[in-house]
């Protein structure tokens, strides 16, 4: 079985950030889970982020947008696909979506036993390079 997709995002998610990659160029979203918007994905200007090494690619959105997780929140999701989807509201603080009038949330499903026997048989994911 071919491993499924860690990270899928909606339509809308892609729309929104198509709109944002026409302001601020190449962009990445992050999830760390811990202080300020807590576990909400993060959108950021591609090059003003640093990814540490232990952030886990959970895979590519949209036109080869990174999504990155931190590994303490990994730990609690490797078992689900992630969707991103966008919603009417105010985005999180630091969050390039936040003037928008709208926001980045996640969805979710866990994954079959078969699923997870696929991934855990491709290999542990991409880490970050610090």
């Amino acid at each position: 079985m071919t491993p499924p997709a860690r990270i899928l995002a909606t339509d809308a998610a892609i729309a929104l950030i198509d709109r944002l990659s026409v302001i601020h160029g190449r962009v990445m979203f992050h999830q760390s889970g811990g202080c300020c918007d807590g576990s909400a994905p993060m959108c950021y200007p591609a090059d003003e982020f640093r990814v540490g090494g232990q952030d886990i690619l959970l895979g590519r959105i949209a036109d080869d947008v990174p999504v990155w997780m931190g590994a303490a929140q990994f730990a609690y999701w490797r078992h689900t696909q992630v969707t991103i989807d966008v919603v009417p509201g105010r985005g999180a603080g630091f969050s390039l979506e936040g003037p928008e009038g709208l926001r980045f949330i996640i969805r979710s499903r866990v994954f079959s036993d078969a699923e997870v026997d696929a991934l855990d048989a491709a290999g542990v994911p991409v880490c970050g390079a610090g």
